[in-house]
């Protein structure tokens, strides 16, 4: 059936709604790339907009000689790496038992823990948790506190009770367990949903901020986001490039090598992305419509 002139007109307006929207989003990013890659004299002048003048990879350079953004970055990847594998482990044990009809108070436990996601302890209570558990100052309080979200949990639960339940029923005629049922027929054929869950997860712990701030008190220990905004918000870590540099002259400025910190920041992300984003739309659709 051909388009009529109005549904072309709505879906041209929607084209040049939705790239505008994505050009403003992008804006910024391509700003700050155009700091961190330009010359001393560009930035001072205010010349840089969207890309780089008289181009220098001294921001980065002195990124890494002057401040702890190797040691951060390192933290932040231990964080990302066991905490996704933690949180998919315990998700998924969390939500294939909610998936079986044949598990008894599945509907209670699923409400139990819906509620979760209205009303929660506070603040104060969970430090306080977290504290009589011993874990202030360790990497445990932020995988304690983010071991599972309801949010994926639910997408989790939903995926896998799309799948046939033939397969089921064929599985457990040739002998499968539930152990190998989950493990040779639900998880290999819920690859998008995984993809899909493991990068929320992902961005969820590469980004801890808060968390970081309550629970660790040790500079050594923090992630690449608290030691980005620390060095956004004080001179301290600047200063510390200059005594790196004494003696020698500098071809950055503070705003410089600001943005080249955030950059180090968000580019694992943007690397990640383009690998799993053909499991985005389909992995998030499927877990989230029953039928």
């Amino acid at each position: 059936m051909k388009d009529t002139f109005g549904e072309r007109l709505f879906y041209t307006v929607n084209y040049i709604l939705m790239a505008a929207a994505g050009l403003l989003c992008l804006l910024p990013l391509v700003h700050l790339a155009s700091l961190s890659l330009s010359g001393k004299d560009a930035v001072l002048s205010g010349f840089v907009t969207l890309w780089p003048i008289d181009s220098s990879l001294e921001s980065y350079v002195m990124l890494l000689r002057g401040t702890p953004v190797v040691r951060a970055f390192m933290n932040n990847v231990v964080i990302t790496l066991l905490g996704v594998a933690l949180s998919m482990a315990f998700t998924t044990l969390a939500a294939y038992p909610l998936s079986r009809k044949a598990f008894y108070g599945r509907r209670y436990l699923t409400l139990a823990i819906v509620f979760t996601m209205l009303f929660q302890g506070g603040l104060i209570p969970t430090y306080l948790v977290i504290k009589e558990l011993g874990l202030i100052d360790s990497y445990g309080s932020l995988w304690l506190q983010g071991l599972i979200s309801t949010f994926n949990m639910l997408i989790m639960r939903s995926f896998f009770e799309n799948i046939p339940e033939e397969l089921e029923e064929a599985a457990r005629m040739d002998g499968c367990g539930e152990w190998k049922l989950l493990m040779r027929i639900m998880l290999p054929l819920s690859l998008p949903m995984l993809a899909t869950i493991a990068l929320f997860y992902g961005v969820q712990y590469w980004n801890s901020f808060f968390n970081v701030l309550i629970y660790i008190n040790s500079p050594e220990k923090y992630n690449l986001t608290v030691m980005i905004q620390q060095m956004v918000r004080s001179q301290s870590l600047l200063q510390e490039v200059n005594k790196m540099a004494a003696g020698e002259t500098l071809d950055v400025t503070p705003e410089g090598i600001k943005a080249a910190g955030i950059m180090v920041m968000i580019i694992p992300m943007l690397a990640v992305y383009p690998f799993l984003q053909k499991y985005f739309v389909k992995g998030v659709m499927i877990g989230a419509v029953k039928g």
